[in-house]
């Protein structure tokens, strides 16, 4: 029987990568009884993808969270999610597409697979938090409301993705990673003998879409999808036809390249109409946005949206430096009124509400106004 150390029992997902690995190894170091749990949560092979099945979800990754939980002598569990991950997360991925709409797949993830499938776990294995490797900081104000503050490390912060954690979810959690920069976790793998971690390439995919060919994994899920929107129009922002398309499925608001027709200059993807089956191309300027609608709103730092508004900086996009903007409500959804225009909003992306390097909150774009010309 395990003895139970001053700083109590932590489960930590482990994936089998660097970050994982040192937050398992920092928090036995400090003296919590640690638990490692890897997720099985999506089986690349039966997704008909040319690539070898890479990252999380391989037995090569599993096999490298198991080494690591033997050498530091603490017990490590693999749980298979696989079926609940495909119903909320891969069904949520097509289902966006389908709608016009590009979805965010590892927000929808932390949000309604990782946590809750962790703190099930946790509490079966008598383990008082949970602890993940995302470069994130926590903060509690001082009425005792929890919420995400950025990573130290700006170029790898994470805090956009979290923004979707429950006040129950976030008092439970660990962010080790937080307030350490990516160079100092790989030296402090270096010295710990983690040489094949520091050296492990990083993923950037969709861990689903591991050949990042999101449209040929949409044709495999969607039988028939080829033919239910093949030679659908281009259209201009005065709705005149100006050529044909792949599927409306296959664009993104933003996108330039892989258009497959040329039109004399760039075209950018500016809206997608599903119904219609009609993707709207205009030019650069014609993506800038000054207001937008956001739903479903969750909010940390703060229970609600002042009755007369708030400033903030705001996020559209994981990258995005942020711009200023004002918030306010208009029924159930809230309305983002930015300070100068921003490019390509997407409906179906993550917007994230920070003040200076916290989250107050977050929600789902559902629209945004086109600037009058």
């Amino acid at each position: 029987m395990l003895i139970k150390k001053s700083k109590g029992r932590v489960l930590v997902a482990m994936s089998g990568g660097l970050d994982s690995t040192m937050t398992a190894a920092l928090l036995h170091e400090e003296g919590y009884e640690v638990v490692g749990l890897t997720m099985k949560t999506w089986d690349y092979a039966a997704s008909g993808g040319s690539r070898k099945e890479t990252g999380c979800c391989s037995l090569d990754s599993i096999n490298d969270a198991r080494e690591v939980a033997v050498g530091l002598g603490f017990p490590h569990f693999i749980l298979d999610i696989r079926e609940h991950f495909g119903e909320s997360v891969i069904d949520y991925f097509v289902d966006e597409y389908m709608a016009g709409r590009t979805p965010n797949p590892c927000v929808m993830c932390n949000t309604h697979i990782k946590w809750d499938a962790l703190l099930r776990r946790a509490d079966q294995l008598g383990c008082e938090k949970i602890a993940t490797g995302h470069y994130a900081r926590l903060g509690r104000t001082e009425e005792g409301r929890r919420f995400v503050l950025c990573g130290d490390d700006a170029n790898k912060d994470q805090s956009y993705v979290l923004w979707g954690l429950s006040q129950s979810s976030l008092d439970r959690t660990l962010f080790p990673m937080g307030s350490y920069t990516k160079n100092e976790i790989r030296q402090m793998a270096q010295d710990r003998g983690y040489r094949s971690l520091v050296t492990k390439p990083e993923s950037y995919e969709i861990c689903f879409v591991p050949d990042n060919d999101y449209r040929g994994f949409l044709k495999r899920r969607v039988p028939g999808l080829e033919e239910q929107v093949r030679g659908g129009e281009f259209v201009n922002m005065s709705g005149d036809p100006i050529g044909l398309h792949q599927g409306y499925p296959f664009y993104t608001v933003g996108q330039r390249k892989g258009l497959e027709t040329a039109f004399g200059t760039p075209k950018y993807v500016v809206s997608i109409d599903a119904q219609r089956n009609r993707v709207v191309l205009g030019d650069l300027e014609d993506l800038d946005r000054r207001t937008m609608r956001v739903g479903q709103v969750n909010w940390q730092k703060i229970d609600a949206l002042p009755k007369d508004g708030l400033d903030a900086i705001v996020k559209i996009r994981y990258k995005d430096p942020g711009s200023p903007a004002f918030l306010r409500w208009d029924g159930e959804k809230v309305v983002v009124e930015f300070m100068a225009p921003v490019k390509a909003i997407a409906p179906g992306q993550a917007a994230v509400f920070y003040h200076e390097d916290t989250v107050l909150g977050g929600g789902w774009i559902v629209d945004s106004d086109p600037l009058p010309r």
